[in-house]
Parts: C-alpha cells; structure tokens; sequence
C-alpha cells in the first residue's frame, strides 16, 4: 500500500554530506563553467557526451529536429504505461497530430481569464498571510497546482497528493541522470496510481454534463467523433500537461524572486509596474529575472544519426549517432556574442535572447500560459510595501538539487 505523501513531501530530502556538498558545488559553479566554456572550448565531447555553450550551437541542435531527437521516450513510457506522448515523439503524424488534437482545447482566449485567476489566487493567499510569505510552497506550488488543475480538469486525488505525485514524476523524467533507484521506487507507485485517479476522473465526466475546461473539451470532440480524444489518449495527454507544467513555477518564480531582491533598484521598478498594472512591463521584469537562474542549465538530445555541429567554424565537431547533447540554453542567454550585454539586468530585451522554454518542435507546450501567468502569481507580492529578505537563512533562497526549496519574504 503506498504512503500518503503530503505537501511536506513535495521534495525529497536533500543529499547531506559530501555528495551534498559536491552537487551544491557543481550548481553554483555551472555559469562560470559555461562561461569558460563559451570562450575556450564552446563545443565540448567528453566520454561520447557532447555539451554546447554558445547561443548559436544551442539553436542549432533545437533547431534540427530531424538530427537531434528528444530522449524522453522511456521514462514517459514508464509514466504513462506504454502509452505514446507527443513530448518523446519526433516530427511524425502521430505527433502532429497529438498535438493539433491539444491545441484544439488549450485555447489561446483562455489566457486572459487565467492571468486573472491566478492574481486571484494568489492575492488571497498573501493578504491572509501576516506579513511574511514563504515563497516556494506557499505561494507559487500552491497557485500553480491549484489553477492548471481546475483548468486541466483534474482533481485532487482522496490518496494522494497531486504535488508529490507531479513532481517525483517531473524529478524522474528530467532531472534524474543518475537513475535513482529509491525514486524509480516511488515512480513505480506513483505513476500507476496517476493514471488509475486520471481514469476515473474521465469516467466520471463522462455520466456528468459537459464541462468547460480541457477535459471537459476533450469530451465534447470524442462525442463527436474527432481522431485523438480516446479515453486513454486523453489521460495521457492529462498526466503529460499536470506533470510537465505546474512543478515548473514553484522551481522559476522563487529563483526570478531571489534575482530581483539581489537588486534593490530593479526590484523598485518591478514593484512599480505591478502597482500600476502595467502586467506586461511585470513579465518582462520576471523574465528577465529568470534569465539569470533559468530552469535547468540545458536540455538533453540524442543524435539520430552522425551529425557535424558548428560546420565550418575552427570547433566544428563531429557527433555519432546516438550520442547525447546537451543543449546549454542556460549559458546562450548569457553569450555576448547574440545578447547584448548578457550580464546587465535588462528588461526589454528582444524575445529572441530568450530560451527560457526551449526551441524548435519541442518547445514546451504550455509555454503560452507561463507567458501569461507566471509574472501573475508574484504581482501581488511585489504590490505591496517594504519587502525585504526574512532574517537568517531563511531569507536566501534555498535549493534541494535543481529545485527551489525555502525563500521566506516578509514585507508590511
């Protein structure tokens, strides 16, 4: 019988001792690593694993999809039991089609209602705090899983809780390069119970009245008859969507939050544009913020066949099939040869010095959404007066891995 894990579990506990130490280290070191990197040796092969540092290189294995595929498709596998998911699919119909099929029922006139409620929630949430918030779980874990869920159409399982499932299942599908076996453990209950709640929570709609949200959506077209919108295909695009979106900004918000208080003067003019409701001048504040401590340093690829990367330059290196390449998007939108003074706080910065959200085919799905509503859930923080750090360590902001873990904000 699994353990009922709760909020309190979100996050693994973290590695102590010298592994500790070490994993702490290799984090804080991986700018200025890259940033030898992008000088002296921008395309590096070490051990048949290839790491690109330069903006240029980085867009080009995004944006040769037919060379470098995605290497997600096992462990998503193991998540959805078998079932295909278009995020480890390359360029085929079945991908296109997948994602045509969600697209149809993520609709972009449903943004403007969503930056609404997460304000929402989230301004109710910091009104009912006396004057210090805890960034990290109480604000943003908390408005991201409670808002994508009810917009998903999926409910808080009765055993369980949907933030740790999520986020074990985030953890294990792109962060666990060292195959844990004690998170595989719990993936192996966690996944099977996600989709067994997804199940019924499809059967159940489907005795009640239609219902406007994506699964209510998803409903409507199978009724209809549409290619896509089987049962099992939309649990699978379901458990896709709640396991790669919502543990995003509990991990984004907190680092951009940490940015912003390293920078008094920034942090007025955010604070500003939020209290004017001036919310895209907010997002470009934000965005700008996250630049500086962005997801996870890259993402992985695998090269489909042998692949030349940077032809016709003094690196140009030649990469075998099936060999992995990290695609550092981290240290491109920190490469003075594309962005414009990379290490000056700049918020109007063109759209193009972003890889916030990857590139190419697969950019991530939902980044529409987080345009709309990340910079949301901290407006109403940032709206009020005096914030300052709490005192102690509990005023910087704390990481267990890659995610964000503690950032307690006090303010009047």
């Amino acid at each position: 019988v699994m353990r009922v894990l709760t909020s309190k579990d979100v996050l693994r506990p973290r590695a102590k001792g010298v592994k500790g130490w070490v994993g702490r280290m290799i984090f804080d070191m991986t700018p200025f690593l890259f940033s030898v990197m992008r000088r002296i040796k921008p395309v590096l092969t070490v051990s048949g694993f290839t790491l690109t540092s330069r903006y240029d290189h980085v867009r080009e294995v995004f944006a040769t999809d037919s060379k470098f595929g995605v290497i997600y498709g096992p462990k998503l596998d193991i998540i959805m039991g078998g079932e295909p998911f278009f995020l480890g699919l390359g360029d085929t119909p079945r991908y296109r089609r997948d994602t045509e099929a969600m697209r149809k029922v993520t609709l972009s006139a449903d943004l403007p209602r969503l930056a609404k409620d997460v304000e929402a929630r989230a301004e109710a949430i910091i009104a009912a705090a006396s004057g210090q918030i805890e960034i990290v779980d109480e604000l943003t874990r908390q408005v991201s899983f409670d808002f994508l869920a009810e917009y998903f159409g999926i409910p808080h399982p009765a055993k369980g809780d949907l933030r740790v499932w999520a986020t074990r299942l985030f953890e294990f599908q792109f962060a666990d390069s060292g195959n844990d076996k004690k998170l595989r453990a719990e993936v192996n209950e966690i996944a099977p119970a996600l989709r067994a709640h997804i199940d019924a929570a499809i059967a159940q709609r489907h005795q009640c009245a239609a219902k406007d949200d994506v699964l209510g959506r998803c409903l409507v077209r199978q009724a209809a008859g549409e290619p896509g919108y089987s049962d099992i295909e939309i649990r699978t695009a379901l458990i896709g969507f709640i396991v790669g979106g919502p543990p995003q900004p509990a991990m984004l918000l907190p680092q951009a939050m940490e940015q912003l208080l390293r920078r008094p003067k920034v942090l007025a003019e955010a604070q500003s544009a939020a209290r004017s409701n001036d919310d895209e001048k907010l997002r470009r504040y934000v965005f700008e913020a996250m630049r500086f401590d962005p997801l996870a340093p890259g993402l992985p690829r695998v090269a489909l066949e042998d692949v030349i990367l940077a032809r016709g330059t003094w690196h140009e290196t030649s990469i075998k099939a099936g060999a992995q390449v990290l695609a550092a998007f981290a240290s491109a939108m920190m490469d003075p040869r594309r962005v414009a003074n990379p290490t000056t706080f700049d918020p109007n910065r063109p759209a193009s010095d972003y890889m916030h959200f990857g590139f190419g085919l697969h950019e991530c799905f939902g980044r529409h959404i987080n345009r709309a509503t990340l910079h949301m859930m901290l407006k109403p923080i940032l709206k009020r007066e005096n914030i300052r750090r709490a005192p102690g360590p509990n005023g910087r902001l704390r990481k267990n891995g890659p995610f964000a873990e503690r950032l307690v904000v006090e303010f009047d």
